[in-house]
């Protein structure tokens, strides 16, 4: 009786450390795991900042490219246009005719010879139907940097704007802005002849955002 006691007793004890054997193994293994689904937590919620952070940046570029394009309308309407001609004689009219009396361009873009733009357009508009709009300094772009709008696609006449070789600016971001913002012969496109399809200031705010948002090439 005693040695059947005592082989119940044995077996109860190996079965307590049986089960303590695997319970401190399992408790070891899921310790283990903690810091591989910690790590992979961290690597899902970097993967999920870089979406976000790449969905935002293609969101900003998308804009910037929306906003040059509202601004390229007025940069090819003939009030901006007529006076970034693909060749050497300005444009005309809101048909873009070339320039009667056989003006062109000349060095400094102020006329050639004795046909200077000034012997027209005054620094104020020539009172008088189809008499020479004006505005100081009236002129084309000197012929070292003719920035040709005239023929551009959107793409090519933004990359031209990022080139200061096209536009002689050495800080794109502010000379670009205050060229359209302040520049007189730019102002006075929405004093004369048919309007450009969005007013100065929607214009200005529509170069502004481009540049801010990156100054996207569409």
């Amino acid at each position: 009786m005693k040695s059947k006691n005592r082989n119940w007793l044995k077996l109860a004890i190996y079965i307590l450390l049986s089960v303590g054997f695997v319970s401190a193994m399992a408790m070891t293994i899921i310790s283990k795991n903690k810091p591989a689904k910690k790590m992979i937590a961290a690597t899902t919620n970097t993967i999920d900042d870089k979406k976000k952070e790449k969905t935002e940046t293609d969101k900003r570029e998308e804009e910037s490219k929306a906003a040059f394009m509202d601004a390229y309308r007025v940069f090819m309407h003939p009030r901006c246009m007529n006076c970034h001609p693909s060749g050497d004689v300005p444009l005309q009219g809101d048909d873009s005719r070339l320039h009667v009396q056989g003006v062109k361009r000349g060095p400094d873009g102020k006329g050639l010879y004795a046909l200077k733009c000034s012997n027209c357009h005054q620094e104020q508009h020539v009172a008088g139907k189809n008499m020479p709009p004006g505005a100081k300094g009236w002129h084309l772009p000197p012929a070292d940097k003719k920035m040709v709008f005239q023929g551009k696609t959107p793409r090519q006449l933004a990359m031209h704007f990022k080139d200061a070789k096209f536009t002689g600016f050495k800080d794109f971001k502010k000379e670009m802005i205050h060229h359209v913002e302040h520049e007189p012969l730019v102002l006075v496109g929405w004093t004369y002849g048919t309007p450009p399809p969005l007013t100065h200031a929607e214009f200005v705010a529509k170069v502004k955002e481009w540049i801010a948002k990156g100054a996207a090439i569409p």
